[in-house]
């Protein structure tokens, strides 16, 4: 007979880790996805998934049963990769000169032609993941959030405990870097 989340957890809050392990079983993809948008090394993205299900055993106990264990779980995600980011927040800036061949086609195809630079999405993809190496954590967080992960600011706002003016502060803010930091990609590139 399968026991429901509730049952785990009770089990778990009261002393027994065996039941802990569905639990981790069910969701270690959804947070592997997690931490795999925060970090780019393999070796990065286990311990961040690590370290989330270390502090949610520890922190079982608190978990009161209001909403979703999943959206409890997933806060405690978000808010742990980015206290990876922010501890980790080294200087990952990479010279403009290391961008790759499909990357530098497409930053030229986009300069000649916006609208026809969707037919190059991976390249596209390349390049983005590059500017947000190269952002603040709190800024690399809100657009991961918003425009990667498509979660709305209210969303946003329970996930990172942030108020709502907050977040949309800090989505300008992160907007506003992004620009500049492309801005000095295509500068540098074509002067």
């Amino acid at each position: 007979m399968e026991r429901t989340e509730a049952e785990l957890i009770a089990a778990a809050v009261n002393g027994d880790p065996v039941s802990f392990e569905p639990l981790i079983q069910k969701y270690s993809p959804r947070v592997f996805a997690t931490a795999r948008r925060y970090a780019r090394l393999e070796r990065e993205v286990e311990d961040i998934v690590q370290e989330i299900w270390i502090k949610a055993f520890q922190k079982l106990g608190s978990f009161r049963g209001d909403a979703p264990f999943e959206h409890w779980l997933m806060r405690m995600a978000v808010r742990t990769c980015y206290d990876f980011l922010r501890a980790h927040q080294r200087n990952r800036e990479s010279a403009f000169s290391e961008i790759s061949d499909p990357e530098d086609d497409w930053l030229e195809r986009f300069a000649a032609a916006p609208e026809s630079a969707s037919e190059h999405a991976d390249a596209a993809k390349q390049l983005v993941a590059r500017i947000l190496e190269q952002m603040s954590p709190a800024g690399r967080l809100i657009i991961t959030l918003l425009e990667i992960e498509d979660r709305s600011v209210k969303e946003i706002a329970e996930l990172t405990g942030w108020s709502v003016p907050l977040v949309k502060v800090r989505a300008f803010r992160a907007r506003g870097e992004m620009k500049k930091i492309l801005e000095r990609i295509t500068k540098d590139k074509y002067l």
